[in-house]
C-alpha cells in the first residue's frame, strides 16, 4: 500500500512525480521565513512571489546551493511540504521517496538528504544520481552495451555523464547553471548600461531573447531598472547578441567539461557518442541554440531531449516503477 513519490530536488525548482499520475508539482525551491519567531511562512510559488519585496522581518531563502543542502532545517520544511503534496490527503501510509542527487555528491551531503527526507515523513529513501535519471527520462536505453552522453543543465549545476551498461563510465560537473547565467546578465547590464536589475528580470530577458550563439536578426527587449548614476528608474533596450556576449564565459566552461569528459572516455564509447550525439536536458536546454553551439565547438552532434525540463522527474518515476531493473544505480536507506 506504500505510496511512491519521485522528487527532482533542484537548486531553482523542485518537481514532484507520482507514478501513474505523472508530474503533479513544479514549484520553486524557495522558502520564506519569519525572522521574529523562525517560523516557515511560505514554500514554493508563494515564497518566490516575495523575492525582492520583503520587509526586514521576513527572509526569503533558497535552502539548496549548487545542488547541495545549505540549510538543513529549511530543506526539511520544504521537503515536508512537497511530500505532503505528493502523498495527497490520504497519507496514512508513509511514502517511499526517490530523490535526485548530483553525481559528485559527498557522503555527508548524501546523509543530509536522507535524514531530511526521513524527518519529512518518508518511510524509505532512495537516491539516484541526476545524470542517470536525466538519461532514463530522456528515453536513453542506459542498460544497453552502448555509450550515451547526457548533459543536464540545471539551476545550480551542469552535469555531464557517459552511461553504458546501466552505470556511469565517466562524468564531470561544474557549478554553473541557470542561476549563474541570470547573474551574468545582471552584471553585464550593470557594466554596459549602468542599470541595476533583479535576478527575476534577468531570467525574463534570458527566456525571451537569450541565445547561445549570435544571430543575424537580432531581437530586442525593453528592460526597466534603477539607473546607477541617478538612482532613478530607467528603461533601456537590450539585444539578443548582448545576452550571448554576457553568457559567453559560462557557456565556454560548460563546453570545457564536455571536452574533458570526451578525453577520458574509452574510444569504443566515443565512437558510439559520435553516432548517437549528446542529449541535452534540464532547464538550460531551453536556452536557444545551445545545441548548435555544442555541435559547432565540439564537432559532436547535439540534440535537445523531449520536454527537457522534466527529464529528471520522469526518470524518478520510471526508476520507482522498476526498482529491480535499476537497482545498481539506487542508493537505498530505510
Amino acid at each position: 500500500m506504500a505510496k511512491k513519490i519521485g522528487i527532482d530536488l533542484g537548486t531553482t525548482n523542485t518537481v514532484v512525480f507520482v507514478p501513474k499520475k505523472g508530474i503533479i508539482l513544479n514549484e520553486p525551491s524557495v522558502v520564506a521565513i519569519s525572522v521574529l519567531d523562525n517560523k516557515i511562512l511560505a514554500v514554493g510559488n508563494e515564497a518566490k512571489e516575495m523575492i525582492g519585496r520583503t520587509p526586514d522581518s521576513i527572509i526569503v531563502s533558497r535552502p539548496l546551493v549548487d545542488g547541495a543542502i545549505a540549510d538543513y532545517r529549511v530543506t526539511g520544511a520544504m521537503l515536508k511540504y512537497f511530500i505532503r503534496k505528493g502523498a495527497g490527503v490520504f497519507d496514512f501510509f508513509k511514502p517511499e521517496v526517490l530523490i535526485s542527487v548530483p553525481a559528485g555528491i559527498t557522503s555527508t551531503e548524501k546523509r543530509a538528504v536522507i535524514e531530511s527526507t526521513l524527518d519529512a515523513g518518508a518511510k524509505a529513501v532512495y537516491l539516484v544520481k541526476e545524470p542517470v535519471l536525466a538519461a532514463i527520462g530522456a528515453k536513453i536505453p542506459i542498460n544497453n552495451p552502448v555509450g550515451s552522453m547526457i548533459l543536464n543543465i540545471g539551476g545550480g549545476t551542469t552535469e555531464l555523464a557517459v552511461v553504458s551498461l546501466g552505470g556511469i563510465v565517466s562524468w564531470s560537473s561544474v557549478r554553473i547553471g541557470g542561476n549563474k547565467l541570470d547573474a551574468a546578465i545582471v552584471d553585464y547590464t550593470k557594466k554596459k548600461h549602468g542599470l541595476a536589475i533583479g535576478e527575476r528580470t534577468a531570467e525574463i530577458i534570458k527566456i525571451n531573447i537569450g541565445s547561445a550563439v549570435k544571430q543575424a536578426a537580432e531581437e530586442k527587449i525593453s528592460v526597466r531598472g534603477r539607473d546607477l548614476a541617478t538612482g532613478l528608474p530607467k528603461t533601456v533596450e537590450i539585444t539578443s547578441n548582448e545576452i550571448t556576449e554576457a553568457l559567453g564565459e559560462h557557456l565556454r566552461e560548460i563546453i570545457q567539461i564536455i571536452k574533458s569528459v570526451l578525453e577520458v572516455t574509452p574510444p569504443e564509447l566515443c565512437s558510439d557518442i559520435m553516432d548517437r550525439g549528446i542529449v541535452i536536458s534540464g532547464g538550460g536546454a531551453l536556452l536557444r541554440n545551445i545545441d548548435q553551439l555544442i555541435t559547432k565547438v565540439t564537432g559532436v552532434p547535439a540534440r535537445i531531449a523531449d520536454d527537457p525540463l522534466f527529464c529528471v522527474a520522469r526518470g524518478t518515476g520510471i526508476v520507482l516503477e522498476n526498482l529491480d531493473v535499476y537497482k545498481k544505480n539506487v542508493i537505498a536507506k530505510r
